[in-house]
């Protein structure tokens, strides 16, 4: 039962689109990363996913319309809905999703992340 510093977390690394895993609880894993440009567009076929923008602004891209997601607000995007994560300048987010998900869901690609360790 450890006090978890946001910032500090975000110190350890500068990767961008590379989650970094901070807490687990309940089967869910409570992830940092960094993003910057565009990310793969994906869906994650049994999960869930939350994004809480802590810092900058972060545009997520749907198939059918786009949201723009400010500091201190949070979008989460429904399982089966393909969407494009779009960072036009570097954000901080944190995300909420079940252990084990996969950072590009249904699309193998070079910024898919595997097997994560706890920062």
């Amino acid at each position: 039962m450890a006090v978890i510093n946001l910032n500090s977390k975000f110190e350890q690394f500068q990767e961008f689109w590379s989650p970094q895993i901070v807490g687990r609880l309940n089967g869910q894993e409570l992830k940092l990363a960094r993003l910057k440009g565009e990310f793969v567009r994906h869906q994650h076929e049994n999960e869930d996913e939350m994004f809480l923008v802590l810092e900058g602004e972060l545009l997520m891209q749907y198939d059918d319309r786009q949201e723009l997601i400010k500091a201190g607000e949070f979008v989460i995007v429904p399982r089966g809905v393909y969407h494009q994560p779009i960072a036009k300048n570097e954000v901080k987010v944190m995300l909420f999703e079940p252990q084990g998900t996969l950072n590009t869901g249904d699309q193998e690609h070079e910024l898919t992340k595997r097997d994560l360790p706890l920062l």
